[in-house]
């Protein structure tokens, strides 16, 4: 067994090749293999955003606080609330992030695959953000 207790891992300022606006990441747990789990809670100020990006076993995020919105490739930007739980199937590119006059905050969790739980792609535009 294995308890990380609150405040113990540091948080951390999401890096500007990955996100866009402020975003601070706070880890809550990487498995040990052969488990493959990651979690953290992932907290984005008014039009912070994430980057386009696949996840090769898919993400669940769980919103926790505010109002976000995410987007599948070629699919409508949504609307995310405390309580609501989206799923990203395995290598869906998509994007999240708060909406743009309200923070958000949610935890993230995805499995690695061979050692990699996340592929970052291209910066998601000011034209693709407001959805014009």
């Amino acid at each position: 067994m294995d308890i990380k207790r609150s405040g113990t891992q540091p948080s951390g300022a999401g890096p500007r090749e990955w996100f866009t606006g402020t975003v601070r990441i706070d880890p809550l747990h990487s498995a040990p293999d052969p488990a493959r789990v990651a979690m953290a809670s992932v907290t984005f100020e008014p039009g912070a955003r994430t980057a386009w990006h696949t996840h090769p076993l898919g993400q669940t995020l769980i919103v926790t606080f505010g109002r976000g919105w995410v987007q599948r490739a070629g699919g409508p930007i949504e609307e995310i609330a405390p309580g609501d739980v989206v799923w990203f199937e395995p290598d869906e590119k998509h994007w999240h992030g708060a909406s743009a006059n309200t923070a958000m905050t949610h935890i993230a969790i995805q499995e690695r695959l061979d050692g990699k739980a996340v592929t970052w792609m291209e910066q998601v535009t000011e034209r693709e953000y407001s959805g014009s």
